[in-house]
């Protein structure tokens, strides 16, 4: 006991010091550094993946990943796969200051872990939250089990994705909602069904009322190497369809993606690679998503995005940063994002303890200022999800 303790009180003094020491920002872009806050923060869990929504009466809502660190049962190192793997939620109501201590239970997979809840506020208020899970599975069981099917981490099988729904203000979700599995996608679950669409990442309601959702899809034949794909919903998230590819390569990986709409209606998805030197690329539907044009490289290191519209029409883009030093790192782009290599880079955070960090969302939490939340560690430390205040001017 005595020494979670003393681990949780020198993340608190990281913390305060890097609050005071605010990275620079190139004084052109028009946003300013406030400093950083801490979200949530147990040294028992390794806390990850967050998302953030901001409600019509101001409350910030912020949706994380949680899971046993298991090192301080024993283990030798983390993990991002593990049974006891919940999607949990915290509350703030003075424009994300200060956090609601307990976390609230948003959801606990019946048969796994899930993962990286992505929460997206639609225009009648109510929010959609995507997600996925892994299953645990004995060794002796691997075998017997329906194939294909997708195993990591020596026996956790992958279970595809869901989407939970709320009308309330996140106060209470639905029954998980099943996506159709992605055309393509060979690969089923524990009881062999087709793996539902799934993906970490932002989706967007377009000014026709849909929802978009660009997917990630392990083709047959491809072995690790996935796509990306794109996915409509007319009924604000209750059913989808298919509509169309929108990142494929014979030898580029496009995984994690956020989707964004622009004033002119222009779909642009910020897309994670793997074998293109960790760039970040763009891809554009100028259809209302019936076809992407063919994918651009960003022209930078980072992953994954997110982006948000700030007061005046231009878009602030955020990303992880998984090189030294490792950290958090921003973007601000004209309103068509025309410009992603071209805009200076802002360093948010650069005192990050290694590559498990990161994958930030951002938000506007008032009338000039925006917030940026993320998973951070210090030293490999434990896993604290924290956040960066920003003043746009």
């Amino acid at each position: 006991m005595m020494t979670l303790l003393r681990q949780f009180w020198r993340i608190w003094a990281g913390i305060s010091l890097s609050a005071v020491l605010c990275a620079a920002v190139p004084p052109s872009v028009g946003v300013e550094k406030i400093g950083d806050v801490v979200i949530y923060a147990d040294t028992r869990f390794h806390n990850a993946f967050p998302s953030l929504v901001r409600r019509p009466d101001g409350e910030l809502l912020v949706a994380f990943r949680r899971a046993p660190d298991r090192r301080q049962l024993g283990d030798l190192k983390y993990s991002h796969t593990d049974p006891n793997s919940y999607l949990m939620l915290v509350r703030s109501r003075d424009g994300g200051q200060t956090w609601s201590k307990t976390p609230e239970l948003l959801h606990a997979h019946p048969f796994g872990g899930s993962q990286d809840p992505c929460m997206v506020q639609l225009s009648d208020h109510s929010i959609v939250c995507s997600s996925y899970g892994w299953a645990w599975m004995p060794p002796t069981a691997l075998p017997k089990l329906p194939q294909p099917n997708a195993v990591v981490g020596g026996n956790f099988v992958f279970l595809g994705g869901y989407l939970l729904k709320s009308n309330d203000g996140g106060r209470s979700w639905g029954q998980p909602i099943f996506p159709p599995p992605t055309p393509g996608d060979p690969r089923v679950d524990i009881f062999g069904q087709p793996l539902g669409a799934y993906n970490r990442g932002a989706m967007c309601e377009g000014s026709d009322g849909r929802l978009y959702w660009v997917v990630a899809m392990n083709p047959a034949n491809a072995g690790a190497r996935s796509e990306n794909h794109l996915m409509i919903s007319a009924d604000k998230g209750l059913t989808w369809n298919y509509s169309c590819p929108v990142a494929q390569d014979a030898k580029v990986t496009f995984n994690e993606a956020s989707i964004y709409e622009t004033p002119k209606g222009v779909l642009v998805a910020f897309l994670r690679t793997a074998g293109l030197d960790d760039h970040l690329v763009v891809a554009r539907s100028r259809n209302r998503g019936k076809t992407f044009e063919k994918w651009e490289d960003a022209g930078f290191q980072g992953h994954p995005a997110h982006a948000t519209r700030l007061p005046d029409g231009r878009v602030l883009l955020v990303y992880g940063y998984r090189h030294k030093p490792y950290g958090v790192r921003a973007r601000v782009l004209d309103a068509e994002c025309t410009n992603p290599g071209a805009a200076p880079e802002i360093v948010l955070r650069d005192d990050g303890g290694g590559v498990d960090l990161g994958y930030p969302w951002v938000a506007m939490v008032g009338k000039d200022r925006a917030m940026v939340v993320y998973y951070f560690n210090r030293s490999d430390g434990p896993r604290t999800i924290e956040g960066t205040l920003l003043q746009i001017n």
